[in-house]
């Protein structure tokens, strides 16, 4: 015979089941994962030094031929041929361009014209006057008629001179219908094409010198006391990424430009690194002071918005195995100036001389993980002479 269950009682087996199952469910909380070491290499730590800062006063603008020339037209005419293109060399007293010269050749042919009437007239006003002057040796003529010839014939002879001149300079016009090179080096702009008529003061043709470059920059007028002749430059160019060229100040600008206060700076190039295109920007430091400062590549950086931190290893004790036990350190930094000759880093606070930090830190590293140091693998023995001669007999 069945006995039926209360409701009460069958309530209280529900509950005591759920409650020991979750105690039996209920267990210790899982422990945080723990990164692993890394292996770190002797290649791949940098040890801080006291490295030379240059200071001084920065210094921008552009690189520039010192031996450049625009040639203009000096006669009114029309472009008939134009014999050089942007970029192609040529030497002093090459033809670049040709004006039409008709109407100057037809100026020379009436010039010399009138130089040969003069000379006649002159020819005739001399032997005219040697003529009287015969004649008033014996009496014959008066004094005045002798006089008036004199007259005639210095008139005579200035109009000579005029027209020689005259002829001289219808030359002169002449020749400049040939538009020439003044010296050696590359056209680096053409301002007409055959067809063109051009007036006098007309931009034709440029001319560079690539062998004369050098760096026109502007300095502010409030650091210009620092700058001297003589002084080291470094510098960069666009174009040139990669290249860190050097430069020693020529002339200081007597004055400053009025609206910008700037003043410009000569440099000129020293060692054979030198650009071959005009008009690159370049941006530098003018070595005015240098001090011995604690210096980080950028690699050794690592930048997060305004902040710049550093790994740094601290050592623990050493085992009995042939690797040493390290200690990551996220260090903040505070940077000073930026050497331009080396590409470093003034470290101002934050690490001290013989600290050690990683050369090329990675993305994935945890402050206070531990970092292993691997020993340098020594160097293969040599093998013995009999392990390499073979033996003779055999």
């Amino acid at each position: 015979m069945l006995r039926t269950t209360s409701p009460a009682l069958a309530l209280i087996v529900v509950l005591t089941l759920a409650l020991a199952g979750c105690g039996k469910q209920a267990a210790a909380p899982a422990a945080a994962p723990v990164a692993p070491a890394l292996l770190i290499a002797s290649e791949d730590l940098l040890m801080l030094q006291n490295n030379e800062l240059a200071s001084g006063p920065v210094i921008t603008g552009s690189v520039q031929p010192e031996r450049r020339a625009d040639l203009r037209a000096e006669v009114s005419a029309v472009v008939l041929q134009v014999l050089k293109e942007n970029g192609e060399s040529v030497q002093r007293g090459d033809v670049l361009l040709l004006l039409d010269d008709t109407a100057l050749r037809e100026s020379v042919s009436a010039a010399d014209q009138s130089t040969r009437a003069a000379t006649q007239t002159q020819d005739q006003a001399e032997r005219m006057l040697q003529r009287l002057a015969t004649l008033r040796a014996s009496g014959m003529v008066s004094t005045q008629a002798l006089e008036d010839a004199e007259m005639r014939r210095n008139n005579a002879q200035s109009e000579l001179a005029a027209a020689r001149t005259r002829a001289a300079q219808a030359r002169q016009q002449l020749q400049r219908t040939l538009v020439r090179a003044p010296f050696n080096g590359i056209v680096s702009e053409r301002k007409v094409s055959s067809g063109d008529t051009v007036q006098i003061g007309k931009e034709l043709i440029k001319v560079i010198d690539p062998s004369s470059m050098r760096f026109e920059g502007l300095v502010s007028a409030d650091r210009i006391g620092l700058v001297k002749l003589g002084q080291a430059v470094q510098f960069r160019i666009n174009g040139y990424p990669e290249q860190q060229f050097s430069g020693r100040v020529k002339r200081i600008d007597p004055a400053a430009n009025a609206v910008t206060r700037q003043v410009v700076v000569l440099v000129d190039f020293v060692g054979p690194a030198q650009p071959k295109v005009a008009g690159l920007y370049a941006e530098g430091r003018i070595e005015a002071d240098s001090a011995k400062v604690l210096m980080l590549p950028e690699s050794a950086l690592v930048r997060a918005g305004d902040q710049t931190h550093a790994w740094r290893l601290l050592s623990q004790d050493q085992t009995s195995t042939p690797t040493r036990m390290q200690v990551l350190r996220k260090v903040a930094l505070v940077l000073g100036e930026r050497d331009g000759r080396s590409g470093q880093w003034e470290v101002r606070s934050g690490l001290a001389l013989g600290d050690t930090v990683l050369r090329n830190p990675g993305s994935g590293m945890l402050d206070g993980q531990l970092a292993t140091l691997l020993a340098p693998s020594p160097k293969p023995a040599a093998l013995p002479v009999s392990a390499v001669l073979p033996v003779i007999g055999k």
